[in-house]
């Protein structure tokens, strides 16, 4: 038996359409596809850099016994230094993660959220922010005026 998937038509979302119809055209937006180029323009090389820094160390660890086992200082030797900075790079990526993942990701990934939840109406004003208009400054969690740029990002 064989299926066959056809990809949704580029139109707005029927009046009071329901989730999953808004779901779909928000694939579309071009907000949307901005967001996702972002994730992986980080996620990307930091998953290849990460994992040839694990797989130089396992590598090294199979057929460089020696050059491992050198000591560094008393009792620390090159393997053990390149096993806790497994750990430090690990700690230290989700770090840069999270930090970028609030200014770059989070709030756009918010207003195009709110605007699904809202249904139509807010896909409509969303509409009209991505057609050029001004935007009025929304209050952030913390009480404090958020303003956009000409990127489209939010900035405190």
């Amino acid at each position: 038996m064989t299926t066959t998937h056809t990809a949704p038509e580029a139109t707005d979302p029927p009046p009071g359409g329901d989730l999953r119809s808004r779901s779909i055209t928000m694939h579309e937006d071009p907000r949307f596809i901005d967001l996702r180029r972002r994730l992986v323009r980080f996620v990307a090389p930091m998953s290849i850099a990460f994992m040839a820094w694990y797989l130089l160390y396992v590598i090294m660890s199979a057929f460089a016994r020696d050059v491992l086992a050198t000591t560094v200082v008393g009792n620390v030797n090159i393997a053990l230094v390149f096993g806790v900075l497994q750990f430090v790079t690990t700690f230290g990526i989700a770090v840069w993660y999270a930090r970028y993942a609030g200014r770059r990701l989070d709030p756009l990934a918010d207003e195009l959220r709110g605007e699904l939840e809202a249904g139509p109406a807010g896909a409509a004003d969303g509409a009209a922010r991505t057609a050029g208009a001004a935007a009025p400054a929304a209050a952030s969690p913390a009480g404090t005026a958020e303003r956009s740029d000409d990127s489209g990002e939010a900035r405190s």
